[in-house]
């Protein structure tokens, strides 16, 4: 079984409040995109669960890396399973804040759930998703969500971007641990209306919506802050950083104009393709 899992962008990110569990209540409606990796589940070759990956280094052990953490986990849930080889290619980069590594999770628990018969709905799958992590159950749903608390309480949200041509950028030198962008972040207090201001004219987002880590991120990587910079120069009409960072995407009305800065961004790792 060979499942396709989509990253995602962020749409306003809002740091609400720290939390007395030392967590962070946050506000922003996540998009899944089609910048994909590629996952296959298979019956197993040996007698345990094997996990063997491809493309992008993914810079951990197979028993660290979520995928078989979500293999585990749903191991776990409905008890011993028999072994699967899940092969993996990584194509979406790390330490992008586009929820690649999260996506993978998700599309693993859908295989397995599909290929073993195991009887799981929606709900069940989303519940063990959260237990991996925080924006693993928007991969469940495949469909935009907001995200409230520490992100994963979601409500569906309906948003119709057909018109528009999507560029992601990640720069190939820079990476944001969400551990160091956290430590630059200045709570913002209660989010704005995210359903007011994205139901609105999308030239008003960018006056509008924000990222709560851009500041923190920017002040360390200012190449990150470049990309968004030409994003804007290039005629997005909407650009900000995708959750923690350091990948920056930019919404265009006109294709030509995003494919064409694809083309000079040399430098950075990019997407770009109708949403």
């Amino acid at each position: 079984m060979v499942v396709f899992p989509k990253c995602k962008i962020n749409l306003g990110l809002y740091i609400e409040r720290r939390r007395a569990d030392g967590y962070h209540d946050i506000a922003t409606v996540m998009l899944p995109v089609g910048w994909s990796d590629v996952l296959e589940v298979v019956p197993g070759g040996s007698k345990r669960t094997r996990l063997f990956t491809y493309g992008r280094d993914v810079g951990c052990p197979p028993e660290k890396n979520l995928v078989m953490k979500a293999f585990r986990a749903l191991e776990h849930e409905t008890g011993v399973l028999p072994a699967v080889d899940i092969h993996l290619k990584k194509i979406v980069p790390d330490g992008a804040g586009l929820g690649g590594g999260s996506a993978d999770a998700a599309a693993a628990l859908i295989a397995l759930n599909d290929l073993l018969e195991l009887g799981l709905d929606t709900a069940r799958l989303a519940d063990i998703a959260a237990g991996i992590g925080a924006d693993c159950p928007l991969f469940i749903y495949r469909r935009p969500m907001l995200a409230t608390g520490t992100g994963t309480t979601l409500e569906p949200f309906d948003l119709d971007l057909n018109d528009y041509t999507l560029l992601i950028a990640k720069p190939r030198h820079c990476m944001v641990s969400t551990a160091s962008a956290y430590a630059g972040v200045i709570p913002s207090g209660p989010a704005p209306d995210l359903r007011r201001i994205l139901s609105g004219d999308i030239h008003e987002w960018r006056n509008e919506l924000t990222n709560g880590f851009e500041p923190g991120v920017f002040a360390i990587a200012p190449d990150i802050a470049a990309v968004k910079k030409r994003m804007y120069e290039a005629g997005a009409v909407y650009s900000a950083m995708s959750g923690s960072g350091a990948a920056v995407f930019g919404i265009f009305s006109d294709h030509n104009k995003a494919e064409n800065l694809r083309l000079q961004l040399s430098d950075c790792d990019c997407y770009c393709s109708a949403i």
